[in-house]
């Protein structure tokens, strides 16, 4: 009777592991969909804004090296803060995001994409209230601020929807499994009843 009910539960087991590697196959991964391509667009978007100028005739690759171009307009800390977590988070973990699929990478894009959003709101109101004549923001500094708020959005949105399937995969594992101990449990009482 025992050597019956083994490989019942042989079976079971390979069948729960098998569901738990897709689990954490599912958990660990993301499927933007379209808007992978959204996404690719605002990183393109991105690095289009640092060759525009920021401010005067500082481009935002200026800022980021802060050469003379950018110290001559009055280049502050947060411009050149901003256009650093444009350059690392919105196009470096986003580019990385999207090539791996990996959760963890979109969740470090959006987080720094999110915070990229409230510099840029200091980098460009640092530039509107400029003392002694610097120039204001420029084109570039404005579409790489609009970008990186658009991108922070999406990367919200791709994040969420990984969390939703990977809940949809957990619940059926945890009915598959229900099912399984209902049908081990009824097994066991049928071979009672039929010893007794």
């Amino acid at each position: 009777m025992f050597a019956m009910s083994r490989p019942e539960n042989d079976g079971w087991e390979s069948y729960r592991s098998d569901l738990e590697k897709a689990e954490r196959k599912v958990a660990g991964e993301i499927q933007p969909g379209a808007r992978a391509m959204v996404v690719a667009i605002l990183v393109f978007v991105l690095l289009l804004s640092l060759i525009l100028p920021h401010t005067g005739d500082a481009r935002g690759v200026d800022v980021l090296m802060g050469d003379s171009k950018a110290l001559s307009v009055g280049i502050a800390v947060p411009s050149r803060i901003f256009t650093w977590l444009v350059l690392v988070f919105g196009v470096g973990f986003s580019m990385l995001a999207l090539l791996t699929r990996r959760w963890v990478l979109a969740w470090i894009a959006l987080a720094g994409s999110a915070l990229s959003s409230a510099v840029g709101l200091l980098a460009v109101w640092s530039r509107q209230t400029a003392v002694h004549g610097h120039p204001g923001p420029g084109i570039g500094l404005l579409l790489g601020w609009l970008a990186v708020i658009v991108l922070t959005f999406h990367w919200a949105r791709v994040v969420w929807t990984r969390t939703a399937v990977q809940l949809a995969a957990e619940e059926q594992r945890r009915a598959a499994s229900a099912e399984s101990q209902s049908r081990s449990l009824l097994d066991d009482v049928d071979r009672r009843e039929d010893n007794s």
